[in-house]
């Protein structure tokens, strides 16, 4: 693949950072003193700061393009003109006044009954996005081209191309155009192979505010940033001036390869205050690469339901840290399931690589294509587990929202599980202990059980009476564990929560 990056080779001036440590002896008659151990200081070799982005921003801005959208705006969203009120009740309905006044009480260029030619209401909106190969493929933002009608870029030299969108992946936020036109000629820039590291430079071009090409340049904040967008987040952290404008648009390293696409900023106000978040090359070139390819993107589908896991959780499981995903309910007739994958499961590793929570998994397996074989570290009752898992496809989501279940007028309690501060009756509705009150003060209250939930197990087993909850209670303190783990449904969601325990006397 051609590479249109032409920057000249740099000359870095490398300074070694050398401690000078003098160590002194004290002399004696009839003493040799023997001189103290030298401690070795950690250093590392300098880079001095780069004269500037000058030659890597002339190589590269050819290949980054303004993306210029129109879209139909839903007549509910039309913008209606000034706010007057009309308050001449005895004029005729033919005066001209009255009509004059009631224009202003419609949407502008709206079809009506009585103007029914009107033109339709469109929106224009524009972002940033980068030419990928020869041919035109260019990569932005969905949320960039989503809902477009005509989508066209304008390059550096001012040409303004039509373009298609050959598919989009909301989960990841990723579009992918082709230019219409049958071109090999365009200059386009290639992803780093290389993962950036906290504190590399990172050079941001992009078309901010509808400006035109723009440059910013900062350091790579930090990695792995979680902003609750989808649960593939893995963004880069840049503090590159990014604004409104910017989203689609590359971040590149100092080789002129791009190392993230600007997605997301941080903003109370909506501009920049140095806290831009954009989508690792690495993941971007797996999504682009299917999307080119198929024109959809597919995942791999475990079929968990999944939580984090807490130092209760860890300590009511028995296990020495908080790493891994814990299962709350694998789905019946899902891959998981089929292999033998049980509610209460913590996944800890997929093909060796660790776990460290429930989006990393995610993550991972997302990454996997339907039909591949992964190998899941489990620790199931403290042993650890290996269990093969062929992944099907993940389907697009159709979540439909939990019916609160009607209330029920509940019986006296029967019991009290006084260690954790809840009382508990039969579940007239099926298996499980329904919580019919709860201590304010108590350790489950703290950990947000709620009167109505229904404990479903408690230290990994079932319970169908109160006498089996205290029982389950009784056995956690016996093991020596400082917390017990209930699993709880509320709604039709299941969850695990760890309750710790009072030490016994």
């Amino acid at each position: 693949m051609q590479n249109i990056i032409s920057t000249p080779r740099r000359k870095w001036i490398a300074a070694s950072a050398m401690a000078m440590i003098v160590a002194a002896g004290t002399l004696g008659v009839g003493f040799v003193s023997t001189p103290p151990a030298i401690a070795q200081q950690v250093g590392t070799d300098v880079t001095a700061p780069m004269a500037g982005f000058a030659d890597l921003v002339e190589a590269v801005s050819p290949a980054v393009v303004s993306v210029q959208v129109s879209s139909e705006v839903p007549m509910q969203q039309v913008r209606r003109g000034p706010n007057f009120q009309f308050e001449f009740p005895d004029l005729p309905e033919d005066h001209p006044l009255r009509r004059f006044f009631e224009q202003f009480e419609e949407p502008f260029n709206a079809p009506s009954p009585e103007r029914p030619n009107r033109p339709r209401q469109f929106m224009q909106a524009v972002g940033s996005g980068f030419i990928i190969s020869a041919d035109g493929y260019i990569v932005t933002n969905n949320h960039v081209v989503e809902n477009a009608t005509e989508v066209t870029v304008l390059l550096d030299d001012d040409t303004e191309l039509a373009v298609d969108v050959v598919g989009t992946d909301p989960r990841t936020d990723l579009a992918l155009l082709k230019v219409q036109e049958d071109r090999d000629d365009l200059p386009f820039v290639e992803f780093a192979t290389d993962e950036a590291r906290v504190g590399d430079w990172v050079v941001a071009v992009g078309n901010p505010f509808g400006l035109g090409g723009t440059v910013t340049a900062g350091i790579v904040s930090a990695r792995g940033r979680d902003i609750n967008a989808s649960a593939y987040d893995d963004f880069l952290q840049i503090d590159a001036a990014v604004n409104r404008g910017n989203s689609g648009g590359p971040s590149f390293n100092t080789n002129g390869q791009v190392v993230g696409v600007n997605t997301a900023i941080f903003s109370p106000s909506g501009g920049n205050v140095g806290i831009a978040f954009a989508i690792p090359a690495s993941v971007a070139q797996t999504v682009i690469a299917q999307l080119q390819s198929e024109g959809v993107v597919t995942r791999g589908f475990l079929g968990v339901s999944l939580q984090d896991l807490n130092q209760d959780l860890a300590d009511a499981l028995g296990l020495a840290n908080t790493n891994g995903a814990l299962v709350t309910q694998p789905l019946e007739g899902a891959p998981a399931a089929d292999a033998g994958i049980e509610s209460g499961d913590v996944i800890v590793s997929v093909d060796g690589e660790g776990v460290q929570t429930a989006r990393d998994l995610s993550r991972v397996i997302s990454q996997r294509m339907p039909g591949t074989e992964v190998e899941l570290g489990i620790i199931r009752d403290g042993q650890e587990l290996d269990i093969s898992v062929t992944l099907d496809r993940l389907e697009e989501d159709d979540a439909q929202p939990a019916t609160p279940p009607a209330d029920v007028e509940q019986p006296e309690p029967e019991a009290l599980a006084s260690d954790i501060g809840v009382s508990v009756i039969d579940n007239p509705d099926g298996d499980g202990l329904v919580v019919e009150s709860i201590d304010p003060n108590s350790s489950a209250a703290e950990r947000g059980i709620m009167r109505g939930d229904v404990i479903e197990q408690a230290n990994g087993g079932a319970v169908s009476s109160p006498e089996d909850l205290a029982a389950a209670i009784d056995a956690a303190q016996a093991e020596g564990k400082s917390a017990i783990s209930l699993r709880i449904s509320r709604d039709g969601v299941v969850r695990f929560v760890g309750v710790p325990l009072e030490a016994q006397e």
